[in-house]
This record gives structure tokens, sequence and C-alpha cells, in this order.
């Protein structure tokens, strides 16, 4: 049977006025029971924010033709905002089928007109998996009486079964058509009700069918993910691409059993350079003036080489690690997938890869505070045996000297060849353009928008200068926050990791959702020794120093886990509670750490305050860093 668009249409308006009188029993009693979605919810809902929706796969990619015809990607639609997809044919007659998913997003829809706090952060998009009938035309006519001023709903469809089959699968979406006894197409099909919850980071989040398909239980799902994903920097900063802003291969929640791989395309990551020297030049709001030193000014030569030099592998003993495997732009420029960082050939290094976002401004660098300047610094991971482990200076100079496309590059920026002074200074050029603020705290605090930091982040402000005394040494002015004291302080950390034995059994997980309980004699069998470390001790050999630590900048530190000199802690909320605990207790532990007696939700408050803090400028620097050439052998 075949519909033309006013019967479309008709069917629309009976099927929304029938959501209004299900008490009429509006269907005769041989009908199947009307879905729970079209009456009210039979249960209470938990309060949005005070569960998760763990992360069910990647939300799948293809050929699309919006309602003009143009044809576009779906993942042109996800990325920026939170998303409902429902599959649909224009022409089910099936009041549980398609029409249900229509018509719960059209609930929706009537709730956003009211609740305009998350209307601007959803998109509702209706497929059609009936290309031959559904053309663009057809799925204009379609939404044309389900659109609504200030609601971003696109009804789309495919140029072709063979466009439509890939999507369809991404998202295990079965579909069959139905054929008469004849053999003859009836025009419809047979499939399982699904409506998908994708969040700003392309990955699905819930799967709705007919039995849990319920408006306000998909409004509830949402105000959830709101209240998670903004606390999600790398969400905030990527702006719609929020997958390229963080691993290649997320192993989010890889504990579980049913773990899946998220894993992102090289292909995908593309970037785009920009003007860095521009940027360098004015402050972002939050922050001061970059500190310059005199005898090596900013300039685009240099900062260009510098960049170059920061990608390029060749720079290591075996061709093969460059500053950027330790300093990951997209994980924070440092690595979220390592407690501590490994050099060539899998060379342990004992401490956690220092973020190299706002490094122009700290006074002593590494984190033991052994340099004091950029430039001298670069030198420390190029010649260390386990992280790039060049045999001397010289062998680096003379890799430069031997690679073709850098002639004349030294020379531009300097008016010399490379030497330990340039190559530094180069390094040191880039580094100090990767700065990144004016936040959502920064607008709110300095700029003065008072709509820029939700109720609860600005609670944890007043924590973080109060009750919490995180300010102590993570410092704010009035007319910008660094966020550090650039000073040395004992949390117990250190001492912790020195001073106290391990365990006599390790749990190692071998695969997702599998662990094993090995003793340690067998851990250590095929580990490398580790190595003491006393912190600021081993600069100053001063007993007083002993596990003193450079304080780190708080800004972007959402996007710069795991936590701590050892990576030891892999969450904002475990450092928050090992504050609130008061540290580890030792002879030197510093006086201002002391217990908190922070509760529950103070912790929570401070931490939303923490992913506040997070640089409206993150996705143009990783971007950037997409744009650098790579160095290779060939």
């Amino acid at each position: 049977m075949k519909f033309g668009a006013n019967r479309i249409q008709r069917l629309f308006v009976f099927l929304l006025l029938a959501t209004q009188f299900l008490a009429a029993d509006l269907y005769a009693a041989d009908q199947p029971p009307l879905a729970p979605g079209y009456g009210k919810l039979q249960f209470a809902l938990p309060e949005p924010g005070t569960y998760q929706l763990p992360p069910l796969g990647d939300a799948a990619d293809g050929n699309v033709l919006d309602s003009h015809g143009k044809a576009i990607k779906l993942h042109d639609l996800l990325g920026d905002k939170i998303v409902l997809l429902s599959f649909v044919y224009s022409t089910c007659n099936d009041v549980n089928g398609c029409p249900l998913a229509t018509a719960v997003l059209h609930k929706i829809k009537q709730r956003l007109l009211k609740e305009k706090d998350i209307a601007a952060k959803l998109r509702l998009i209706t497929l059609s998996f009936n290309p031959e009938h559904d053309t663009p035309e057809m799925m204009a006519k379609y939404g044309e009486a389900l659109q609504a001023p200030g609601i971003e709903w696109h009804f789309l469809t495919t140029g072709s079964e063979a466009d439509l089959q890939p999507i369809l699968d991404g998202y295990r979406h079965t579909v069959q058509k139905v054929y008469d006894a004849e053999g003859k197409n009836t025009g419809t099909f047979t499939h399982v009700l699904r409506v998908y919850l994708i969040d700003t980071n392309k990955r699905i989040r819930n799967i709705y069918s007919v039995s849990f398909l319920h408006a306000d239980t998909l409004i509830n799902d949402i105000r959830t993910l709101l209240t998670a994903e903004p606390k999600l920097a790398v969400q905030q900063a990527a702006a719609g691409k929020a997958s390229l802003y963080q691993p290649g291969d997320d192993k989010s929640h890889y504990e579980s059993g049913d773990y899946e791989t998220h894993s992102t395309a090289m292909k995908e990551r593309q970037g785009k350079a920009i003007d860095l020297l521009e940027r360098a030049r004015k402050p972002m709001l939050g922050l001061p003036r970059v500190p310059v030193p005199q005898d090596n000014p900013l300039t685009a030569a240099k900062i260009s080489l510098g960049r170059k030099l920061f990608y390029d592998r060749r720079l290591s003993l075996n061709k093969t690690f460059s500053c950027a495997m330790c300093h990951i732009p997209e994980q924070g420029f440092t690595s979220n997938e390592m407690a501590t960082a490994v050099g060539i050939e899998g060379r342990s290094v004992r401490r956690n890869s220092p973020t190299l976002y706002n490094v122009a401004y700290m006074r002593t660098l590494f984190h033991d505070g052994r340099e004091t300047t950029l430039e001298q610094q670069v030198w420390g991971p190029l010649l260390a045996h386990n992280e790039m482990a060049n045999p001397s200076i010289g062998y680096v100079l003379d890799t430069l000297a031997q690679s073709p496309d850098y002639k004349g590059l030294f020379q531009k920026a300097f008016g010399k060849g490379p030497s330990m002074e340039t190559v530094g200074n180069a390094i040191a050029s880039y580094e100090r353009t990767l700065n990144s603020a004016a936040s959502p705290f920064d607008r709110w605090y300095y700029g003065q928008d008072k709509k820029a930091l939700d109720e609860q982040a600005q609670k944890g402000f007043t924590l973080f200068t109060g009750k919490a005394r995180c300010s102590e040494c993570h410092t704010v002015t009035s007319k910008f926050a660094l966020f550090t004291d650039n000073d040395f302080h004992n949390t117990g950390i250190g001492y912790s990791g020195a001073m106290q034995g391990a365990s006599d059994k390790r749990r190692v997980q071998i695969a997702p959702g599998q662990f094993v309980e090995l003793d340690r004699e067998v851990v250590a069998s095929v580990s490398e020794t580790k190595s003491n470390d006393l912190g600021r001790y081993e600069v100053t050999q001063n007993p007083e120093d002993r596990w003193k630590y450079n304080t780190p900048s708080l800004r972007n530190i959402s996007l710069t886990a795991p936590y701590m000199h050892d990576g030891s802690l892999q969450t904002l909320e475990e450092v928050v509670q090992f504050y609130n605990r008061g540290g580890q207790a030792n002879e030197n532990l510093d006086p201002l750490i002391k217990p908190l007696q922070l509760n529950r939700d103070e912790v929570s408050a401070l931490v939303a305050f923490l992913h506040s803090l997070t640089g409206s400028n993150v996705p143009d620097l990783v971007g950037d860093a997409y744009a650098a050439p790579i160095g290779d052998t060939h």
C-alpha cells in the first residue's frame, strides 16, 4: 500500500492526538496494548546525574541526505550536541513501531519548548531506512508538522540502499523487507524499534526499545549527560570534534567485560595551522603576559622550526621517538594512558609526563625543578638514556645537518646552523606558545559573565579559596590565575611510594574485564627494578626537601590525568579525596596539608570547579599540532 504525503501528515495528526487521549481507549480491544511511551511513566526516576550511562560503542557514520537533498555525513550532525537518533520509515502503520519513536520525540520537543536550558544542547534526528520511497522531499513533508522554532530536528534519508546498509550495520539495526505470498514487496518492513542516545564524543550512551522508550526517561538521561559531560573538558574544548581530542584508542571502561574499542582513524585526525606568534603576543583572559627571555625573543621562524623539531621522531637514537610521544597534544600535552612515561624501546621513566600547557609561566621545570629555562630543559629528554637516548649533543646536531628538510631553516630563524643553543631556543619558542585559558572560570571570574559558570562550580570555587584551602598553593589573584605558587611541597605521595612496601600480590589486567592476582616475585621477574625517588632533595641535597615536588598548574587539569608526579591517582575525585584525608603522614609533610572535612557534595563541587578550568583554545592548539610535519626516516 502506498501512502501520499497528505496521508502521512494525517497519520501523524491522528497519532499525536492518540497520545493525549489514551484513557479514552481509542484502540479496539483486540489491538496490542500501547507501548509505555504513550502513557505516564509508571515509576519514579532517579535524580539526573546520580547514575552513569557507560559508553556502549561509537556512533557509526555514513552518507545521508538532508530534507533539502544535500549530501552530508551523519557525523556532521554529531559531536557538538547530544543527539537522539531514531530509524523509521514514513509509511509504517504499526502504532508501537516507527510512530512510537516519532511520538516520543514529539513529546520531547514539546518539553523542550518549556525546558529551554536543554533545548539548545539537544538535536533530534530521524533517519529513514526506506530510501526508495522516502526521498528528501518526502522526509521534508514527513517532518513539516513536527518542527518548532528553537528546536533542532532533522529528517534524513539516504541516496540508496547501498548508502543505507553500512549505517544500519554500524548501529546493529536489522531491517528486513516484507514480501507477500507471491514474492512481491509489500512496502513494509520488519525491524526492532531502537532509538539511540549519542553524546558529544559521538559515543552511544543508551539504546531504547519499545518497552523503555519514554519521553521522561530520555529527558532524564539527557540531563544526566549534561550534568556529567561538561566535566569532560575534552568535550567542552573540542566544540564538535571531541573524539579527536582524546587517546586515539580510547580505553575508557577497559576494566569492563563488555568493553568495545573506541578508536579514531588517523585520516580523521586532520588539523589546521594557526598563527602561534600572534596568539602568544596577546595574553588570554585569565593569564598575564607571556614571559619571554631577552636572549630568545619569539619570532615566527623560531616557533615554526621548534614545532617541526618537537614532532620529529628522528631526534631520538633509533629515529622512532619524538617529544610529542610523551607530551601528546590530544591528551593534554601529557599522556593519559600511562602513569609514568616510557621512552624508546619501552624503557621505563620513573615519573609522569608533565603537561606543557602554560609551561611558559613555570619558574622551574621537571617535577623536581632541576631546570629553570625551557631552552635548557629541552636537552634533558634528548640525552636521557630512558627517554630519547641520543648518545651525545653532536649526534643530534649531525642528524639535523644530514636532514635535507632542515636546510636553511636554522639560518632563517637564527642566522646560523643547528647547535645546542639554537635547537634549545627553537623548541622552547614553540613550547612558549602552548598557552591556554579563557576557560568558563575565567569568563565568569575575570570576564564578569555570570552565566559562564554553573552554580555547582561556583560553590566549588568558594571551597577552593576557603574551606579546602587549595588556593594556598594553587594561587589566584585579582588580575590573573596561574593556579600554582611555583614552589615545592611534600604531600606524602612520594613518601608513600618510597617507604611503604608493596603488597605480596598484585592485581594485573590481561584483557577487558579479566584480572589475575600475581605474586610480587612473578611481576618483579619481568619488570625493571623500581628506582627510588626523593623529589627535590635530589637537586638540593637538603634533607628537608625529601619528597617535595613542583606545584603543577591546575589549568586544563581535566585533560591531564593521571595525576601526581608518579601518576598514581587516576581521577580528580581521587585527588580531592587524597587531600581531604590530609595527604600521607610523614616527618616532612607540608604544614599546609591537613584533613579538610569535606562532605560528598563538597567534593563533587570542588571537582566541578576543576573541570571548569579548561581553556577555550584547546581545539586550536591540538589542531595546529595535527597539522605539524612529522619527521620520518624516509
